[in-house]
């Protein structure tokens, strides 16, 4: 059967707007068929259930009126009486629809515009959706682009086969784009809109700097040196952390490369961003002091709980390690996770000679000892009255000047010392209304009760609905800057497992749970992977029989 001359526009059309837009031919052909469903329900009336196919090969269109097989008719337009349809086709059935040819329909201008709007529609929401799937499983890739426009301050990037955006917030400080300039960014983002897909580029991200390398360092590429972790200042510094999986390739001299050429290419493309590459190491003293580089550091402090690391540094070294603004320590911080606090040796020594002073006048006044006494005691290491009370009587004994019976002096003033001390807590604790069932929970000292009484919690019911922030404190992180919160127990040094083990005690003392319950717990269980068979969301409309 030959092909008339619109039928044949009609298709070549269809595959014209495919091809444009990089969509399927199909999508095209079925936004026209409802283009076409649209004009002829308002020629044959807007409840009338129009179906039009167009044939992919030939360009033919069919328009059909579809009617509802029904016992009582009370919409002839929609509906057809079950006797009339079964002389039309013995096999249908009341819920079936029959298909009724409609004459070819000769478009009006109105109706033209109407199913030009339709199609458009379609193929642009059919563009959104090829675009959306192209682009959001390259998250996290770098693209090169053009720039189409800049907006306020936002640049406008074309890539080929859709558009996007970087934000204002994510281009390099005094970085200036025009029109038709190509750029290179990092995909951090893709969503979907109601103007249509939203894809985000930034040139500020860290992973921006971590691609970059990967793709001047083959070594990285190929998975034999690996980046641990970015910090950047985006346009001013940034650091970055290397490992090698390979013993005899030296990470850090991979990323520089043949005079520095490998490093300056990427510190080309972030507009002269100096980089610290750094050497990753598992062990956390080693990798901060290394991660403070170019600064020299004498002595590091860890305190693991609450991720805080105390550096000493030279007099000299203070202003390199803390560097312009804080930037140095602050890299740092951010590379490693760790908050860092850097003091120099002089102030250090500072505070050491004020913890002896204060040990001593602790030791003089709990005791009754002169400050001679206090001071040998300070000195040998004794940090507090209860480690002088229950040592074993030879390490006082053994200091310099004592003997056995100022050993056990010593220590009967120490326990007595306690002993006041204890009542007076235990006083506190009755008049804070703390419960005597607090004892049975085992770590808990009546210093401790004073504390959680202050804080509210007075019965083993009040503890077993604690968190275990809520006794030892937690650590918020956000840009870079560390901040702690503290617990109804913080500063008694007892650990997050310590805490959690206490609240669990409290639970079972308090019948919320038993010891099975706890053991059970503890037994790794098998996830359960279970489907749902009425999920398919389809639903049966009915046959439809054409006549």
């Amino acid at each position: 059967m030959a092909i008339s001359a619109n039928r044949l526009e009609l298709l070549q059309i269809a595959d014209a707007v495919a091809r444009e837009k990089t969509i399927d031919r199909g999508i095209v052909i079925a936004a026209m068929e409802d283009a076409i469903q649209k004009a002829a329900r308002s020629r044959y009336g807007s409840e009338t259930e129009v179906r039009a196919e167009i044939n992919p090969r030939t360009g033919e269109i069919k328009l059909q009126r579809l009617l509802l097989v029904v016992d009582s008719v009370e919409n002839s337009s929609t509906e057809i009486d079950k006797a009339e349809a079964l002389r039309r086709n013995p096999m249908a059935q009341i819920g079936d629809y029959i298909a009724e040819p409609l004459p070819p329909l000769d478009f009006g201008r109105i109706a033209a515009q109407s199913a030009k709007q339709v199609i458009v529609q379609k193929v642009r929401e059919a563009e959104r959706d090829r675009q959306y799937d192209e682009f959001k499983d390259r998250i996290g890739e770098i693209v090169n682009g053009v720039v189409k426009r800049v907006e306020y301050g936002n640049v406008i990037v074309d890539l080929g086969r859709g558009e996007a955006i970087v934000r204002r917030d994510e281009l390099i400080p005094r970085e200036l784009f025009r029109n038709g300039d190509r750029i290179r960014a990092y995909v951090y983002d893709v969503r979907r809109e109601q103007r249509g897909p939203q894809i985000f580029l930034s040139r500020t991200h860290p992973q921006f700097m971590a691609k970059l390398f990967a793709q001047e360092v083959p070594e990285i590429y190929d998975g034999v040196i690996e980046i641990r972790a970015v910090a950047r200042d985006p346009g001013s510094r940034a650091k970055i952390a290397v490992i090698s999986k390979d013993s005899s390739i030296d990470p850090v001299g991979a990323c520089v490369g043949m005079r520095g050429s490998r490093v300056q290419a990427v510190v080309g493309e972030l507009q002269g961003e100096k980089i610290d590459i750094i050497p990753w190491n598992p062990d956390h003293a080693t990798f901060i002091v290394n991660a403070l580089q170019p600064a020299e550091v004498a002595k590091v402090v860890l305190d693991e709980d609450a991720e805080r690391i105390e550096v000493v540094v030279p007099d000299e070294q203070l202003s390199l390690a803390i560097g312009r603004r804080g930037q140095n320590v602050r890299l740092a911080s951010q590379l490693t996770g760790w908050a860092i606090d850097i003091m120099t040796e002089h102030d250090e020594s500072e505070r050491r000679q004020k913890e002896f002073t204060d040990r001593t006048q602790l030791f003089m006044e709990a005791l009754n000892v002169d400050e001679v006494v206090g001071q040998l005691l300070a000195s040998e290491g004794f940090a507090s009255v209860e480690e002088v009370a229950y040592v074993e009587r030879e390490e006082v004994a053994t200091i310099e000047g004592f003997d056995e019976e100022t050993a056990d002096e010593i220590q009967a003033r120490a326990r007595e010392y306690l002993e006041e001390i204890e009542a007076k807590l235990d006083e506190e604790r009755r008049e804070l209304g703390v419960s005597d069932d607090l004892r049975n929970i085992n770590g808990l000292t009546t210093a401790m009760l004073v504390a959680l009484g202050k804080d509210g919690v007075k019965s083993v019911e009040d503890l077993a609905g604690c968190a275990t922030d809520d006794l030892v404190g937690w650590t918020e992180r956000a840009n870079g800057e560390v901040t702690r919160h503290e617990g109804a127990l913080t500063g008694f040094d007892i650990s997050r497992a310590e805490a959690e083990e206490m609240i669990m005690a409290a639970r079972i003392e308090a019948g919320w749970i038993t010891e099975a319950d706890l053991a059970a717990e503890e037994e790794p269980s098998e996830a359960e992977d279970g489907e749902d068979g009425n999920e398919s969301g389809v639903v049966a409309t009915g046959v439809v029989h054409e006549v």
